[in-house]
């Protein structure tokens, strides 16, 4: 696939604003415009505001913002801001509510469908975290059924003929500042920072070479990134592992505490809006959620990503 010219990237929060960073810094960025959808903002603010600074620090990079609202816009006004680009990364979450990533995949294929052969669209859905396709349907942390939603919706576009639009899902494990939450367990898991996704993300888009046959789906013997899952990934460590490490760099004992996954579910039945117990379950069943570092994305490519001891030494020293 040709370098896209134009690049779209939805939100600017944690991932985002990184995502964002790591494009316009990019040496192949060359000859490429970057723009940022964001809800806008209101005349009113004031300069100390801390999001008139952030607009402020992406028109400075060189950043194009985009005013677009992904929760209130219908399908049809998405649809038309996003044919103007070749590529598009969603950077959003979960913090948009049910629906929104469906939502944006429906806008990004009627756009796509709009377009002619010599002009697709390539788009990087919001499946920034785990191996939703191993954890399956009906898990604990239901948000996860609208993520496998998405990947059916673009892998059944793969199987148009007339398809315009390429894919690629990028599969990081849990953001690295989340593992240090105290309210884990025992199993491994695969993990990277924010800044990490956002630089292996634009070496994905940028790269004259992001054409790949390993890091995808197993056994995948494709010389295309398009319709396949990337995985990436900084560092893969059991929690008790975790436990030590923070242990030596604060230098102090932890009380450690089993929290079974029955125990998990039963908690949960009682108070069933509580994320965290969804996500505890998920993480302490296991499945999805860690991988072979050496056969990830980046470390194929011989680039290396922040491990969990380098993570906690700059941030809880």
């Amino acid at each position: 696939m040709a370098s896209p010219q134009n690049i779209l990237v939805i939100g600017a929060g944690e991932l985002g604003y990184q995502v964002l960073r790591f494009l316009v810094q990019h040496p192949k960025r060359q000859g490429i415009n970057v723009s940022v959808l964001l809800r806008p903002a209101s005349p009113s603010l004031s300069p100390d505001d801390p999001k008139q600074k952030k607009i402020n620090s992406l028109q400075q990079l060189g950043i194009h913002i985009i005013p677009g609202d992904i929760v209130k816009d219908d399908e049809q006004t998405l649809s038309s801001i996003f044919a103007r680009y070749d590529t598009i990364i969603s950077c959003t979450g979960f913090v948009s509510g049910r629906g929104t990533q469906t939502k944006l995949t429906r806008a990004v294929l009627s756009s796509a469908a709009a377009r002619t052969k010599s002009r697709t669209t390539r788009y990087i859905p919001w499946q920034f975290g785990v191996d939703y396709d191993v954890i399956g349907r009906g898990s604990a942390q239901d948000v996860f059924d609208e993520q496998l939603d998405v990947r059916d919706m673009l892998r059944s576009s793969s199987q148009t003929t007339e398809t315009h639009l390429q894919w690629t899902i990028i599969s990081t494990g849990m953001f690295t500042s989340f593992l240090f939450e105290p309210s884990f367990g025992e199993n491994r898991v695969t993990l990277t920072t924010p800044a990490d996704i956002g630089r292996i993300t634009a070496e994905i888009v940028l790269s004259s070479n992001a054409a790949v046959s390993s890091g995808c789906d197993p056994g995948s013997s494709s010389n295309s990134s398009s319709g396949k899952v990337l995985f990436i990934g900084g560092d893969t460590v059991s929690y008790a592992e975790l436990a030590t490490l923070v242990e030596r760099i604060v230098q102090k004992p932890f009380h450690r505490t089993l929290l079974t996954v029955e125990d998990a579910q039963n908690l949960l039945a009682r108070d069933p809006g509580n994320a965290l117990l969804k996500y505890q379950i998920v993480f302490g069943q296991g499945r999805g959620v860690s991988w072979d570092l050496e056969e990830t994305w980046n470390r194929r490519r011989g680039i290396r990503a922040m491990t969990a001891a380098e993570w906690a030494e700059e941030n809880l020293v």
